[in-house]
């Protein structure tokens, strides 16, 4: 094992042997995490093995440590091939504040510094080094490699590799050369997203097919989709979201064009918030400063075109925003996914319009892609409207599509918290496809919509369309619910967008049935309520709690030891890791060390700085803790249940709970009396306790009891355990 000397005494974590018990102790030791997640452990078994192996995993799920782990545990320097810069930069600087020796090479190098790297490559002195795909396949690299010792090759980003991918890059069909070159170094190849299409042409250009394929669920439970339409105040929609549910978060804010990426920086920039453009026509310096303002600074928004985020480990990313709709659920998954990469709640929004529709259908026909990938982009078009246009769960619909399964609906889409309300529309839709027959097959929405509600103009008078039968005939909508109505007739296939003319509508095979009155339509019903709505939450996890300034403490010492080392803050620590700190609140590096993220080096480099915080908040709030605790166990004396005294004081049921956790260790109050419950839940609670080195984290035991039980009951039950 190859690691700083910090971290060269492992703990005996494990008494396994083999393998097993050296990867987890490189989990514990190093990472700060107490176990694998599911699939972890087989995929670094297996590649430690030397086997090759093909990862799905969702952003988020641990892909780095799958191959991070097995490069510290084999002989030589794991060779990590990954897309772009920014990511490099980040994956570095974490591992080496971890304590292993990493390095990458690209361009922002200068020749010294690429000389010092492939020195300690020649002397053995790194664990991972990080490539970009176009560097790799130089003939003067891939010699260097074939006279140093490889552990193995991991390619991230994988899905780069296929021609029906969003991402598409030329330079990774090169890489079957590792197989050529290489044949007995294991590869493992990674991505978040990837269709069957798509890990199809994975597994065959970089030959893999005797590669292991470990396909973990796609579902991030996390994010909460939400879509609605554009009615023209996408903008304001967009601010209303930002200030009442992301104040002072981080964001990405997604636009199809260079120059509404610069509107709304611009915008959202005059109504006081942090938002900075991202696109291709801005220049390389100004890019990398934006993106570097964005990774290292707090609150900081990004408007960008989709040049923007592939690669970026940015754990605490609140919510992705977009202003236009994606061109595929390929797409739009790997962008939301950009969310809440550290588990923490984070929200995917989007308004999308008929003009998305429009401009995207535009750029298929007069892409220059062959004849079948153009129909591949339609379908894939296709199926993004038709989850824009779902009312059912959203979550399930997507999962399918990338060929998962979700049994029940998430219950964390807007479908799902708000049911769309659906309507009869088959009456209002064949007076829509009519008028769009009576008119010629050659108008827009605008024009028709004019024709149905008997405007009075010289367009309509001089094409005598006054005199058609579908003039004026639609008074029972308005101009807005009409264009609505349209723009499903053409996610649904009942009409389609004239692209070699000027954006006419014209009618499919599909619409035949829903005019002759054969099929009835039920659409998706227009509500003014239910776009205007908007459901308020908090700004963070610890915004309206009684812990929110020991919250805010630990941010701002986390801000201040980055701004120090010229790194972003969520390479000291995520916010998972801070948030559990609040929760848990350490008074001593022993248990300090219990908290997840928090490996040997870093409790070495922070956590007595981080034990101050807490010791100073442990201060200011220990003069009136112990007047509310009392306050607590007198009122439950007097027979009020958890739930009613958190009523009666105006405090969360969590405070609650912990106050009389207090009482039931000093043996104030019986655990019987707080949670009670049959003797066999209990026995088996106390046995995962046990399990799990007596609690100190809750975290395993809640997961080993498959959250059957509250923290709160589990924290009782340990405080119960305590005497």
């Amino acid at each position: 094992m190859h690691i700083s000397s910090d971290c060269e005494k492992m703990p005996a974590m494990n008494t396994q042997n083999g393998p097993d018990s050296h990867a987890l102790n490189i989990l514990q030791g190093i990472f700060g995490y107490e176990t694998f997640r599911p699939q972890q452990q087989e995929i670094v078994d297996h590649l430690i093995d030397s086997g090759d192996a093909l990862v799905l995993m969702p952003t988020g799920g641990g892909k780095s440590l799958c191959y991070q782990i097995p490069s510290i545990v084999r002989t030589g320097v794991g060779i990590i091939i990954s897309p772009l810069i920014a990511l490099m930069q980040d994956q570095v600087n974490t591992l080496r504040q971890n304590g292993v020796r990493a390095a990458f090479l690209n361009s922002t190098l200068g020749h010294e510094e690429v000389r010092a790297v492939e020195m300690k490559l020649h002397h053995d002195e790194l664990d991972l080094l990080y490539v970009a795909p176009e560097r790799l396949m130089m003939p003067r690299m891939l010699d260097l490699l074939d006279h140093i010792p490889v552990s193995l090759f991991a390619i991230d980003e994988a899905h780069c590799v296929s021609q029906w991918g969003h991402d598409f890059r030329p330079e990774y069909v090169q890489l079957s050369v590792l197989h050529e070159r290489f044949p007995q170094i294991p590869r493992i190849a990674l991505t978040a997203t990837a269709d069957g299409t798509t890990r199809r042409e994975i597994i065959q250009r970089l030959a893999l097919s005797g590669a292991r394929q470990f396909i973990s669920g796609f579902d991030r439970p996390n994010i909460r989709y939400r879509i609605s339409e554009n009615i023209g105040n996408a903008r304001e929609q967009l601010l209303g979201f930002i200030r009442n549910e992301h104040p002072g978060d981080a964001g990405i804010v997604y636009c199809l064009s260079r120059k509404r990426v610069d509107d709304v920086a611009a915008w959202l920039t005059s109504r006081e918030l942090t938002a900075l453009p991202y696109h291709a026509g801005l220049s390389a310096q100004v890019r990398q400063r934006n993106q570097e303002r964005f990774l290292r600074e707090e609150g900081v928004i990004i408007v960008a075109t989709i040049a923007f985020g592939m690669g970026i480990d940015k754990p605490d990313v609140r919510f992705v925003a977009h202003l236009n709709l994606p061109k595929s659920l390929e797409a739009y998954y790997q962008e939301t996914g950009r969310a809440g990469r550290d588990g923490q709640p984070a929200n995917a929004w989007m308004m999308y319009g008929l003009q998305d529709v429009i401009t995207l259908k535009q750029m298929q026909a007069n892409s220059i892609a062959p004849e079948e990938i153009k129909r591949i982009e339609r379908h894939k078009l296709d199926a993004m409207l038709g989850l824009c246009e779902l009312t059912t769960c959203r979550r399930q619909a997507l999962l399918r599509y990338l060929g998962d399964e979700l049994t029940e609906p998430c219950g964390n889409c807007d479908t799902c918290l708000e049911p769309p309300e659906t309507w009869d529309a088959t009456a209002a839709a064949q007076k829509a496809l009519s008028c769009v027959h009576r008119t010629g097959q050659r108008f827009g929405v605008t024009y028709l919509v004019d024709v149905l509600l008997g405007k009075v103009n010289e367009r309509i008078n001089r094409f005598g369309h006054d005199k058609v039968s579908t003039y004026g005939i639609g008074s029972e909508l308005n101009q807005g619910e009409w264009r609505n109505l349209y723009r499903q007739l053409i996610a649904r296939g009942l009409l389609a967008v004239d692209l070699e003319g000027y954006g006419g509508l014209r009618l499919t095979e599909e619409s035949r049935p829903v005019l002759r009155g054969e099929q009835p339509l039920h659409l998706r019903r227009f509500s003014r309520k239910a776009r205007a709505k908007s459901r308020e939450r908090k700004a963070s996890r610890y915004a309206e709690t009684g812990k929110s300034k020991l919250w805010q403490a630990l941010r701002s010492r986390r801000q201040q030891l980055a701004d120090q080392q010229g790194v972003p803050a969520y390479i000291i620590f995520h916010d998972a890791t801070l948030a559990e700190m609040v929760e848990n609140c350490p008074e001593t590096l022993a248990q300090m060390s219990n908290i997840s993220g928090i490996g040997e080096r870093k409790l070495a480099d922070y956590g007595e700085t981080f034990l101050d915080v807490l010791n100073e908040y442990r201060n200011l709030e220990g003069k009136t803790q112990g007047d509310s605790e009392e306050e607590t166990l007198h009122l439950f004396r007097l027979g009020m249940d958890a739930d009613a005294i958190a009523v009666k004081r105006g405090l969360k049921a969590t405070t609650i709970y912990n106050h009389l956790a207090k009482g039931i260790e000093r043996d104030e109050v019986s655990l019987s009396k707080v949670v009670p419950m049959q003797q066999q839940k209990l026995e088996a609670i106390r046995f995962a306790i046990e399990q799990f080195d007596g609690g100190k984290r809750l975290k395993p035991v809640f997961d080993a009891l498959e959250g059957e039980f509250s923290y709160e009951v589990l924290r009782c039950v340990r405080a119960d355990m305590s005497h």
